[in-house]
């Protein structure tokens, strides 16, 4: 299968994340859905700095059987230029009718683009774990979530979310801090699956978000000081190269759903298998 990746992050931020010992959005995307199948063949975009018409040369939506839109650190509700070069693509990539798949900023994106609401997150940023995420009675019946139990934790980092979902949308599963946290459309020929949280995440890639966010964090009351932060990400680190360590998975609460790749991306794999 071909499929698209759209990364939805400006350069400068991916750059710093690959600094700090993490992935850049597409390329980590990447390495998810070839986690799962190897053989696809991927193409990655950058809209946020090289606009909306951004497919390589000769290329056309319709060459690719599957779109996924990764995470970024832009807020989807500003209008400066980042955000403003992707509105249009959200909008053609789910209109085309291609499976599309939306993580976070993916999700965010195509809700705003299709006339839903995005706001930042009243309680503030929900970070690392997200947990007692539960399905709706649409959730539990949805092929999305084949597999997946009626609540479950995730890998997540989001100060943002979906506060209105686009006319037509249904709403999947939500948790205490997001009442939307998964929402699809599949009204009038589109094929969109989105979720707020990370399925394509891993425990290292959340460490080397901890040192990028590093002070703001400590100001939110998220780490009591940097040492706090230090062992909490090199702790993560360890526990990704090592999952077998039972002492710091059950130091830090992460369990199977969010520490085991299988489980940890069964969305993922499970829209694999619809396209």
């Amino acid at each position: 299968m071909k499929i698209l990746i759209v990364d939805g992050n400006v350069r400068a931020v991916n750059e710093l994340n690959r600094s700090l010992g993490g992935t850049p959005s597409g390329e980590g995307y990447e390495a998810a859905l070839k986690h799962l199948d190897p053989d696809l063949d991927i193409t990655i975009i950058r809209p946020a700095d090289d606009g909306p018409d951004c497919l390589p040369s000769g290329a056309k939506l319709s060459d690719f059987d599957g779109i996924a839109w990764t995470g970024s650190a832009l807020n989807a509700y500003i209008d400066d230029e980042a955000v403003l070069n992707q509105l249009p693509l959200a909008k053609l990539t789910v209109a085309s009718g291609i499976p599309v798949f939306g993580s976070c900023w993916g999700m965010q994106i195509v809700a705003r683009a299709f006339g839903g609401q995005v706001r930042a997150i009243p309680k503030g940023r929900e970070i690392g774990i997200g947990r007692m995420i539960q399905l709706t009675p649409e959730g539990v019946s949805h092929p999305m979530y084949s597999g997946k139990p009626a609540c479950f934790s995730a890998l997540t980092v989001h100060m943002d979310e979906v506060s209105v979902a686009p006319e037509g949308a249904v709403i999947l599963a939500g948790n205490d801090y997001s009442d939307i946290q998964a929402f699809v459309m599949e009204n009038d020929g589109l094929r969109f699956w989105g979720v707020q949280y990370h399925p394509e995440y891993t425990l290292a890639e959340l460490a080397a978000i901890f040192r990028r966010y590093g002070q703001r964090l400590i100001d939110a009351g998220l780490f009591a000081d940097q040492g706090a932060l230090d062992r909490m990400a090199n702790d993560w680190e360890t526990l990704h190269n090592h999952p077998g360590r039972k002492d710091l998975a059950w130091q830090y609460g992460v369990d199977d759903n969010a520490r085991l790749a299988e489980r940890r991306m069964t969305e993922l794999g499970n829209w694999l298998a619809s396209i």
